[in-house]
């Protein structure tokens, strides 16, 4: 009887990170120990959008006990340089401002103190004196000629323009009976991870090199674009991760200029220097993916055959481009039509810049932007033919026997097929039923629509992709780049474990865990014989420029080349055992722990006593065999070459299929949309861990919901972020996310060594337009655009106008729909006469007393005042300058009260006028009316109780005047105690 194993790959086996993870064990960046010594930094972020940097006085911070340094953009430029982007543009990339700020927590100076709460101290005492420019926050707005311009180098906003032909899409849109637009703004959101960014840098001038710990998903490209930037050789930056890191879901690429910056500051101070970014900076300043405006046409026949597509597509990147952004723009480049067999295609990507937080790397990236178009487009189609949505998207379904595919813009579809996938996604998640709801709930005059959607998950991206930005010229010029190398490294330790090294970087999907299975399969050993490191060093990891965690590549190209190592190393053990038990090395079978003979069963040894022959015997290790204590594995997919002269790409390996739909009712009165159903059908091929691929599923999906319903990073008009607490940028928890349906088909990949697919990104591309689609049938709406919130479909339900977004703060004459300008207007008693109130209102001694939270007023003329305030609101107080004016002087009698007021937290300006008239009684009246505009830390946090708070603060003033002059409320009345206690405070 021959020896058994059974399979561990496809079984959904106990992970072996939850052991420490649910016990509290995991091991974090801010959980690491660091070296004696190590100095804390804090950073001080731009409050204004966009604006010249006129000084910065930092002396008071210097002298803070315990601040060892106070660093600013200057005093960094001889050691960090600009990070250079991806296209060859005149940005200003810099890890920090050095004249100008272009965005709302853009870092302006750093403070290293001995611990981070100096640091924040120091922030504060930091004096930044700003002149403010014009902000843009509307990308289409970018482009126009008399638009401000972020970037004189580039002499316009627009900093990309490229057009693309494939096939005949003239002729098509000739010919078509039909054609069809639509119109797409989609908004900016990020990932959200519950750990933020992280690093910790120490500068070594004996040999001019960094080491550098961050919780970073790669190193991929972008080691050598911060090590350029920190003016050093690759070989000078060692760059390690922490064993486990808290999420990442594409964001944590963006911690890259902080890794300049901090390795700057640490070569500055000659100490290490650790940085952990807080909530509120993640928020702000954190990567976000791009918000993009689409217009895309198809031409059609009476059937809803599509036969060409026209994209016009504006990338909003932010104030600069990071590489390796416009990536979310050309990563989807080769799936331009989706699932679709369309062969003529019409494309002009724009990219331009903005005031608002450069882009990156999101989960999905690119695909959302891409899918919520077509698929409305699609739907939009099937309705303008008075067809089924589901009868249009079959009917444009590349056919089963067309694999593997070369659509139009040049992607090879590797397997699949969606008409399969689609029918039994039909049957077995119960379509029919779902229709038969939609029909009876209408009948009683509920609002219930179905949506559904098909997409194209690409995983395992071509380097060569963000190329296609380039012409052929250009890229001609600049050097090919393609492929998608993945390593792995195996060592076979005295006492015969195995230990498993990849360059993966996760960040909780369970690496360890499928790699051990991979590897266990190979070997024929125990699960508990391999263990597995994730943590990267690349001054002894085996890693490449493509090495890390990024476009679902991990189970496709990286688990792969884990088998494939593991099989180059089995094969040469099996020479080392076939020498000891004199057989034929194909003769033998690794199993059950064991190497044995096919043939005779009891010639076998321990698989232990085998692999660590070489350690302990290595005169027993024929030639033939080599080393066997470590094999380093390098594995580049042939199908992934550089875009061709006609700019045609394969810009992913692999790509899986998902066909989606749902059922949803929105409530007519609150707007609240419901999932009733929710059905998603996943072709991710070969399916190595059940158990985590449902997790994946449903992992992308609540982020999807996320973004569909609740999410997105507002800016106002003029630049102010609005979102910046978890108050402000909804996430949905367990309450709002509805149970999910998760269906598979298999059509394992021919391109990957496992035959497996990425699956961790697609619901973020298939569901919110999903959810998109269900409401717009819900509603009988022809156009609608994310986030479906509730105000915005109660709105449309009413069949009332969308609300408009939240706009910015600048002082306006006239109240529009969603102005947030503070406003308010009031009358106070003062028990002195209008001579003697006028003249405490020109006093600096009687406004450092009445002013709430005023440490000084300084009288520079009659009518020009300066002061030094501390004001809170709500969890944020801060130190502020207020400069303030008076003008439009008629004493006793009125005056016009004008200021501007900077800190660390936030800026504001205001105009109020003040009017005195006398009471009759030896007393004033003064009555008051203002108009004020915030922004900065201070707006994103307190954006919902400034007004509150504005009002509590001016009732202070009046009611400290009162106190002065001897007369009036000289205690707080109820509501501004309970104001107080809600925190309020001056």
């Amino acid at each position: 009887m021959g020896i058994e194993h059974s399979r561990f790959v496809g079984q959904s086996v106990e992970r072996v990170e939850d052991a420490a993870l649910l016990s509290g064990r995991g091991r974090y960046i801010d959980d690491l120990g660091h070296k004696p010594g190590t100095l804390h930094a804090a950073i001080l972020r731009s409050p204004q959008a966009h604006a010249d940097i006129l000084g910065i006085d930092a002396e008071a911070a210097r002298a803070l006990p315990g601040v060892v340094a106070v660093l600013t953009g200057r005093d960094l430029a001889d050691v960090a340089g600009p990070l250079v982007p991806a296209l060859r543009a005149a940005v200003d990339a810099r890890a920090i401002a050095v004249e100008r700020v272009r965005y709302v927590g853009e870092p302006v100076a750093v403070v290293v103190a001995q611990d981070r709460y100096l640091a924040e101290d120091g922030c504060d005492l930091i004096e930044v004196e700003y002149r403010g420019r014009p902000a843009l926050v509307d990308p289409l707005a970018a482009l126009a000629e008399e638009a401000p311009v972020l970037h004189e180098g580039v002499g316009r906003n627009l900093v990309s323009d490229r057009t693309f032909r494939y096939g005949d899409p003239e002729a098509a849109f000739a010919q078509a009976p039909h054609t069809l637009s639509v119109r797409v703004r989609y908004p900016r959101n990020t990932g959200s991870p519950m750990e933020t960014y992280g690093v910790v840098a120490d500068y070594d001038p004996s040999d001019d090199s960094y080491d550098l710990l961050a919780n970073f998903q790669g190193p991929f490209s972008i080691h050598a674009v911060v090590a350029r930037a920190l003016k050093v050789p690759g070989n000078r930056l060692r760059l390690r991760t922490p064993p486990d890191s808290g999420g990442s879901f594409g964001v944590k690429q963006g911690v890259a200029p902080y890794a300049v910056l901090i390795c700057a500051a640490a070569r500055k101070v000659g100490r290490p220097v650790k940085w952990i970014e807080d909530r509120m900076e993640h928020l702000a300043a954190s990567v976000s993916a791009t918000n993009r405006v689409t217009t895309l046409t198809a031409a059609f026949d009476g059937e809803g055959r599509i036969a060409a597509l026209d994209w016009d597509q504006v990338e909003d990147c932010g104030a600069t481009l990071r590489a390796p952004e416009p990536a979310t723009l050309y990563r989807m480049h080769g799936n331009m039509t989706g699932a679709y067999a369309i062969r003529h295609l019409r494309i002009r990507n724009r990219v331009v810049v903005t005031n608002k937080t450069p882009t990156g790397l999101v989960r999905g990236f690119g695909g959302p932007q891409v899918y919520y178009p077509l698929e409305r487009l699609v739907q939009r189609i099937a309705l303008a033919l008075n067809l089924d949505p589901l009868d249009v998207i079959r009917r444009n379904l590349i056919p089963s026997d067309a694999f593997p595919y070369r659509t139009a813009t040049g992607a090879l579809y590797d397997s699949g097929d969606y008409q399969r996938a689609l029918d039994e996604a039909v049957r077995d998640g119960g379509l029919d039923a779902l229709r038969r709801r939609r029909a009876e709930a209408r009948a009683e005059g509920r609002l219930y629509g179905i949506g559904c959607t098909a997409v194209v998950e690409p995983s395992v991206s071509n380097m060569g992709y963000i190329t296609t930005v380039l012409t052929a010229a250009e890229r001609a010029k600049a050097g090919p780049k393609n492929g998608a190398q993945a390593t792995a490294t195996i060592t076979l330790d005295p006492v015969g474990s195995v230990t498993v090294q990849v360059a993966s970087v996760p960040q909780g999907q369970g690496h360890r865990t499928v790699l051990a299975q991979v590897v266990a399969d190979v070997l024929g050993i125990p699960l508990d014989q391999v263990r597995v490191t994730a943590d990267l060093d690349t001054a002894k990891d085996a890693w490449s420029i493509a090495s890390g965690n990024y476009s679902s590549r991990f189970a496709a190209a990286v688990a792969g080349v884990a088998q494939m190592a593991a099989t180059r190393l089995r094969d040469r053990l099996a020479l080392v055992a076939a020498a000891q038990l004199n057989v034929r090395a194909d003769d033998l079978v690794f199993a059950g722990g064991r190497v044995a003979s096919r043939t005779n069963p009891d010639a076998a040894l321990p698989f232990a006593r085998v692999a660590a022959t070489r350690h302990w015997s290595p005169g027993l290790v024929p030639d033939e065999a080599g080393s066997v204590i470590r094999e380093t594995a390098f594995w580049t997919p042939p199908e992934l070459t550089a875009p061709d002269e006609d700019d045609a790409v394969n810009s992913s390996l692999c790509h899986g299929f998902i066909f989606d739909f749902c059922g949803v009712e929105v409530d007519r009165e609150t707007g609240k949309l419901v999932i009733d159903r929710y059905v998603s059908m996943h072709d991710c091929g070969r399916i190595l861990h059940p158990g985590m691929v449902e997790g994946q599923v449903r992992g992308g999906f609540a982020q999807a919901l996320g973004a569909a319903v609740y999410e997105e990073l507002a800016y106002g008009e003029d630049g102010a972020f609005l979102s910046g607490t978890l108050a402000d940028y909804l996430l949905p928890t367990a309450t709002e996310i509805p149970d999910l349906v998760v269906l598979h088909v298999e059509s394992p990949s021919p391109f990957t060594p496992l035959g497996a697919k990425g699956v961790g990104e697609g619901n973020c591309m298939s569901t919110p337009v999903c959810l998109a689609n269900a409401v717009a049938d819900a509603l009988g709406l022809e156009a609608i655009d994310l986030p479906l919130t509730p105000a915005k479909l109660a709105a449309l339900a009413a069949r009332g106008e969308e609300p408009a977004p939240p706009q910015g703060r600048a002082a306006q004459t006239a109240v529009r729909p969603g102005d947030r300008t503070l406003r308010g207007t009031g009358e106070a008693h003062v028990a002195a006469a209008p001579d003697a109130v006028w003249a405490m209102l020109l006093d600096p001694a009687v406004l450092t007393s009445v002013i709430p939270g005023a440490h000084g007023v300084r009288k520079l003329s009659d009518t020009h005042f300066r002061a030094d305030v501390t004001l809170g609101v709500g969890p944020v107080k801060g130190r502020y300058k207020a400069d303030i004016s008076l003008s439009d002087l008629d004493p006793p009698r009125a005056a016009t009260l004008s200021g501007t007021v900077t800190g660390a937290l936030g800026n504001g300006s205001g105009r109020g006028r003040i009017t005195l008239a006398a009471d009759g009684r030896g007393g004033t009246r003064i009555g008051y009316a203002y108009e004020a505009s915030v922004g900065g830390k201070v707006a994103a946090v307190g954006g919902r109780l400034l007004d509150g708070a504005a009002r509590v603060i001016i009732g202070g003033f009046f009611s400290a005047l009162a106190r002065r002059a001897g007369g009036g409320e000289s205690r707080p009345g109820p509501l501004r105690r309970l104001l107080s206690r809600l925190g309020f405070s001056a």
